[in-house]
């Protein structure tokens, strides 16, 4: 297949990505950056479109109001308060609503550099596959922020010398990581693990779907054999797993089609085809029409 680019923008540094979406916000330490949010912040962008990035992110945030959050494959709305802990590489976007307000912190694995654990192992929460996102009543808020507020105001401080927030960060992840892992132990709970395992294989394809295209590699990152995930995921959703596949390529199509001005030729090369004519038997395979023929009746163009 044709070598990939990325449709969604993908942020290696953190200053990068600060930069993409707001005026003025900086950090003269690449591992690090906490932001305090305010209400009315005009030089932060109030919507991100999809992104990823290279580092961790931690948010704590109150008076949510109609902010929106997108996160792997859902979509949370009707907020008041809520937790988030994302891992590298993970797919995010957002919509703020001005009153919002709390803790944003950004950071590389390099901050814990004298940290002997692995740190995915002791900090669960943080996981590679999905995001983990809470919703929390205002009691609960109450308790965590004095924790953020303690880093927040230490990284405020120390002008760019982080060691000491860096620390208060990291005892303020050991202090929610039992919260983290009694609401996960509820959760899962109620599932079985075929469905357990459903979710978590679909996580992973809204992650690789422009990369890995057979059930083998998808297999190999859940530490299964390919048979194991066909089964599980047709007795958890009477459908086959490639399917799950083919539809999310069939999802990013269409929304390209519809929604830009590239040519097939170019959607195809987005898309990690090796060819148009791949592209096009592929679309019309799932579509029953061919690309073009869609893009018409969808626009009149």
């Amino acid at each position: 297949m044709a070598t990939q680019k990325h449709i969604i923008p993908h942020y290696q540094e953190i200053n990068d990505f600060l930069q993409s979406f707001s005026s003025g916000y900086n950090t003269r330490d690449p591992h690090l950056y906490c932001l305090r949010l305010n209400e009315n912040m005009p030089a932060m962008q109030q919507y991100k479109p999809p992104f990823k990035k290279d580092f961790y992110f931690i948010a704590l945030v109150n008076n949510a109001g109609k902010t929106k959050i997108t996160y792997d494959t859902t979509s949370v709305t009707d907020l008041n308060a809520f937790l988030v802990f994302q891992s590298p590489g993970l797919v995010y976007s957002f919509f703020r609503d001005n009153k919002a307000s709390g803790y944003l912190f950004y950071f590389k694995k390099e901050c814990f550099s004298f940290f002997k654990p692995e740190f995915e192992s002791e900090f669960p929460f943080f996981d590679l596959l999905h995001t983990n996102f809470f919703r929390l009543n205002q009691s609960r808020f109450t308790e965590f922020a004095p924790l953020f507020e303690d880093v927040q105001s230490t990284y405020e401080k120390t002008e760019g010398r982080h060691a000491a927030a860096t620390l208060k960060l990291l005892a303020l992840l050991y202090q929610v990581k039992d919260f983290a892992a009694a609401f996960n132990q509820w959760e899962d709970g109620f599932a079985s693990p075929q469905q357990t395992l459903l979710k978590k294989f679909i996580q992973l394809v809204n992650n690789y779907y422009l990369e890995k295209r057979t059930i083998e590699e998808y297999a190999d990152l859940l530490f299964i054999t390919p048979n194991h995930l066909s089964q599980a995921v047709k007795t958890a959703s009477g459908k086959n797993a490639l399917s799950f596949i083919n539809e999310r390529i069939m999802t990013e199509a269409k929304s390209l089609i519809r929604f830009t001005g590239f040519d097939m030729a170019q959607i195809a090369w987005q898309l990690n085809f090796s060819d148009p004519a791949n592209f096009g038997k592929f679309f019309k395979r799932h579509a029953g029409q061919t690309p073009l023929a869609y893009r018409k009746a969808q626009t009149g163009k």
